[in-house]
């Protein structure tokens, strides 16, 4: 066997399958053996690879064990001379492996080797080739002058900032995202480090390798894209936290004890300063609209107060002190809620979102009003106004905070269409146009592209070879490649003539309902996939919580009335006290909460479920399965009021425990 690659994998189905597809087309010249360690993922990434990439030598954790440990699973049953160490949000080109084992096979002191990798964007990833973490390159790195000075000889040295990219180089750290090592000197150095739960590990193998006579080479004739922040999303607390101890970690192994605890004193400051900056920022980000919304509406009514006592009692003071202290703030808090619920302080927000949070916030204002004794009862005019003056000073603080900060607070007012381009044969541009058409972006096709220089066929607007000229004088704003049609090698040369321009790029593998790409080191890699409106997405989390307690409030609160009306009023009441306080959801699968289908992302059990829409016999199994996934693919607000329009008289059914 020439090479055992090895795939650790946590979450990342849609990449880990792009990965696989082009690992395979990297192998068609040599013996190549695969394995992908799956650390206990939920999204489905094992059935995905039992299905599509059969002879894949899949290893299923039943838990998290991080990095480390799970490649050194995969290395104890490897065979191969070489063994890869390849991170699933990678695309290797087709020639990669070849050259790669030829590299090694004319370098005999090379114990490992790793290659020039780029972003979604085609920028050089700088951790493409590392210095070890010594005291003074720890400094520079941790207190940011790495990043002031990142070609510095002195201050540049984390990232070898320094050394052509372009030119083959001996370092001293290669990325664990792809290194190559002889499996003779992982027998002769060990295994990772199973200390290292994730980053760190790489930085000690490669120094092992060092010590015991070997070079790490890093190796530009070939190039890879690296979805950086796919694995791990790289700007939370916990990558700091993590990435940093590792270095700790490191420098009490290798290090002197006084160079280790020197280190270890300006990591930990490191650490609690940008901790601490961190959250703080994050808490200013996740409160300022809903606190600015707070104050602004109370000052509202403490401003329009007198005004409309004088307008309607032309005197003031008719209001009791309560109403400002009590009432007002009570109609603020549900206010707030409602708007949070329906997405209204989410980072990208439409109008409509914090128009149905007023309103919805207003129902329910108006009908505790209505069930309220005579003398709580103050006006419902003021209620009318506030709600007025919510809705306008909503959208005024969401529109100065957009204009401030657009990263965070995006209004979309009208959604802006991304001009794509397709770069694909026939069938294939077709399939892929498809899946944006389903999923959540209104793409704008400026046309399809060849994917070889030759002439085209009718219906394209050129050839691949026209890419630049195709993209400037339609002012494309993505290029989609389909991986079908066109190598890695191919994809990797194009994304490299843009690197300087504000074009986006994606990926779409071969028979996959995916569309992948990634446009910076620092942010998550954007995804298109089809049924992105599923119930298992945060907001509409919310909007089901929000809906089920609404309506089980008030539901409850006619009960008198409906007790009529429903079979077992007592068994519909003690449901809908269950919803109300969680335990239930209102509407959810027929028969199962979704634990026990891994297709289907977890619901609390329903009292009322999709089936209910059936008027007459209950449907086959098969179809009773079809109707569960079609309501949980694609949520919508109407579907759970049909549903309940349909199947009311079933508030009263018993739900099992």
């Amino acid at each position: 066997m020439d090479i055992s690659v090895i795939i650790v994998n946590y979450n990342v189905k849609y990449f880990l399958e792009q990965c696989l597809y082009s690992v395979y087309n990297s192998s068609k010249s040599l013996k190549v053996e695969v394995f992908v360690v799956d650390n206990n993922s939920v999204d489905g990434s094992c059935q995905m690879v039992r299905e599509k990439f059969p002879q894949v030598r899949l290893i299923e954790n039943k838990s998290n064990f991080g990095f480390a440990k799970a490649n050194n699973q995969a290395i104890r049953q490897a065979s191969g001379k070489y063994i890869l160490i390849l991170n699933p949000d990678t695309v290797v080109e087709e020639k990669t492996f070849e050259k790669c084992t030829r590299f090694m096979e004319d370098h005999s002191d090379a114990g490992s080797m790793g290659v020039k990798m780029i972003d979604g964007k085609g920028k050089f990833l700088p951790e493409s080739k590392r210095s070890l973490p010594t005291p003074a390159v720890a400094f520079y790195k941790v207190f940011g002058l790495a990043a002031l000075f990142p070609r510095s000889k002195i201050f540049g040295r984390y990232h070898l900032g320094y050394l052509d990219k372009e030119k083959v180089h001996s370092v001293e750290v290669l990325p664990g995202a792809f290194m190559l090592i002889r499996k003779s000197v992982l027998d002769k150095v060990g295994l990772f480090d199973e200390d290292y739960f994730m980053y760190g590990e790489d930085i000690d193998l490669s120094f092992r390798i060092t010590m015991a006579g070997y070079k790490n080479y890093y190796y530009p004739e070939t190039t890879i894209i690296h979805y950086k922040g796919e694995s791990t999303k790289k700007g939370s607390i916990n990558y700091v936290m993590v990435f940093y101890r590792a270095m700790i970690i490191f420098a009490r192994k290798h290090l002197t004890k006084n160079n280790a605890n020197y280190i270890s004193f300006l990591i930990n400051i490191a650490i609690y300063v940008r901790a601490a900056a961190s959250i703080l920022r994050r808490f200013i980000i996740n409160t300022i609209n809903p606190v600015l919304n707070v104050l602004l509406i109370y000052a509202g009514y403490y401003f329009i107060l007198p005004f409309w006592e004088k307008y309607v009692f032309q005197n003031s003071g008719t209001y009791p002190d309560e109403y400002l202290l009590l009432i007002v703030p009570s109609y603020i808090l549900i206010w707030i809620i409602s708007i949070y619920l329906s997405g209204g302080y989410e980072k990208h927000i439409k109008p409509g979102n914090i128009l149905q949070g007023v309103l919805s916030g207003t129902l329910v204002i108006l009908v505790i009003y209505a069930l309220l004794p005579e003398h709580f009862r103050f006006s419902r005019a003021l209620i009318i106004i506030g709600t007025v003056w919510t809705l306008f000073s909503s959208f005024l603080i969401r529109w100065f905070l957009n204009i401030i900060n657009k990263e965070n607070f995006k209004i979309e007012i009208i959604r802006e269409k991304k001009r794509i381009i397709i770069v694909g044969d026939k069938s294939e541009s077709k399939r892929v146009f498809s899946i944006l058409e389903q999923s959540n972006i209104k793409p704008e096709l400026v046309g399809k592209v060849y994917p070889d220089i030759k002439e085209p066929n009718g219906g394209f607007i050129g050839n691949i070879s026209q890419i630049e000229e195709i993209v400037a004088i339609n002012n494309a704003d993505e290029i989609i490649f389909c991986s079908k049609n066109i190598s890695s090698q191919e994809i990797i040369k194009t994304m490299l003539h843009f690197t300087n321009t504000d074009v986006d790029f994606k990926i779409a593998p071969p028979e996959s309902l995916s569309i992948i790409g990634s446009n910076s080191i620092n942010t998550a890699g954007e995804l298109y996939v089809l049924n992105l409106n599923s119930i298992s997405r945060s907001i509409n989390q919310r909007r089901k919580r929000f809906l089920d307690a609404c309506i089980s409030l008030i539901l409850i609160l006619l009960s008198p009335v409906l007790v009529f009306f429903i079979k077992n009023p007592v068994t519909m009441i003690k449901n809908l006290v269950l919803v109300f306080s969680g335990k239930y959801t209102l509407i959810g699968y027929h028969g199962k909460t979704g634990k026990e289908d891994d297709s289907l992302p977890f619901l609390k059990k329903g009292i009322l479920n999709p089936v209910d829409t059936f008027r007459h016999d209950a449907p086959e199994k098969e179809i009773i399965e079809k109707v569960n996934l079609l309501y949980a693919k694609d949520y919508r607000v109407i579907n759970d009021f049909n549903i309940l329009f349909k199947g009311f008289k079933n508030l009263g059914r018993k739900v099992d425990c």
